[in-house]
């Protein structure tokens, strides 16, 4: 059973950096295509970023242009790196993994809160 643990979340001021991390265990990491969904309250839950067992990148519209998504196969883990944080990037962020041979096996982690504020 796969299991997908985000961390790195909290409150963070209007410029600011974080690191999102998100592990998975349960199950062979490099088989995943990764990804970072977030939801603010009364919004639904819009693509942030999605990377590929092979490290090929997706970004949601305007993403990429402070947000860099990376793997780490060896730790079985994903990052998702954001700069220049704004207020309106606060969010849960959601963790998703996708089977890249078997697309019903597919996972969400708990969410972690993101708050951008001075």
């Amino acid at each position: 059973q796969v299991q997908l643990v985000e961390s790195g979340g909290g409150l963070v001021q209007p410029g600011g950096t974080l690191r999102l991390s998100c592990a998975l265990s349960g199950s062979q990491f490099s088989i995943y295509t990764m990804g970072w969904y977030r939801q603010a309250p009364e919004n639904q839950r819009d693509l942030v970023a999605t990377i590929s067992s092979g490290g090929n990148t997706n970004y949601g519209d305007t993403m990429k242009e402070r947000f860099t998504i990376s793997r780490d196969n060896a730790k079985n883990t994903m990052y998702l790196q954001m700069n220049s944080l704004k207020p309106e990037d606060t969010a849960v962020y959601y963790c998703n993994a996708v089977n890249e041979y078997y697309r019903n096996d597919y996972n969400w982690g708990q969410g972690i809160q993101v708050t951008v504020s001075s």
